[in-house]
């Protein structure tokens, strides 16, 4: 007996003994990964003595093995189970991006309170800086004042012309400075 085709090499074998042989075996079908029927259509394809080449597609072979009635239903499983898988992808991508949002949701709430807190103390700054320029020209006052004072007690204790000269001259320095 010459064994099953092999790839790319032509080989006979009658289809009885594969027949015997696949009956002879002790192994159910389902451990076979094949069904009776699956079977029945395998050997009635050796038995019609038609050559199997090396380049056959799946499809190609799909095709001479089962009915069309067969293939129908075939694709009609495999469409449900594409289908079921596709359905199945599309709710993890919805749950993936359901998380996304709730965690943009929780650091969008987190970055918002942390603006608002920045917020608040710029303008408790903003205050603290106007009090302080506030203060600057209140001292800035007192100290001109200071020194126009002290530029007139000076000015007293000279003599008239002398004095009148510091005046000018002070007034001329406080000018300045304004």
């Amino acid at each position: 007996m010459v064994g099953p085709v092999l790839i790319g090499v032509w080989h006979t074998w009658e289809p009885h003994q594969a027949a015997e042989e696949a009956v002879g075996s002790q192994l159910p079908a389902h451990e076979s990964g094949f069904t009776p029927e699956e079977l029945n259509e395998l050997l009635s394809f050796f038995e019609s003595n038609e050559p199997v080449s090396s380049n056959s597609s799946s499809e190609n072979s799909s095709r001479a093995i089962f009915s069309p009635d067969e293939r129908k239903q075939r694709r009609k499983i495999s469409n449900r189970e594409s289908a079921k898988r596709s359905r199945w992808r599309k709710k993890r991508h919805l749950e993936n991006l359901t998380s996304q949002v709730n965690r943009m949701n929780i650091e969008n709430r987190r970055l918002k309170n942390r603006l608002h807190l920045v917020i608040n103390q710029c303008h408790v700054v903003w205050g603290e800086n106007e009090q302080l320029r506030s203060e600057s020209f209140a001292l800035w006052a007192k100290l001109l004042n200071l020194y126009w004072t002290l530029a007139t007690m000076q000015c007293n204790h000279d003599n008239s012309r002398h004095s009148l000269s510091c005046f000018n001259s002070n007034k001329l320095s406080s000018n300045s400075i304004n």
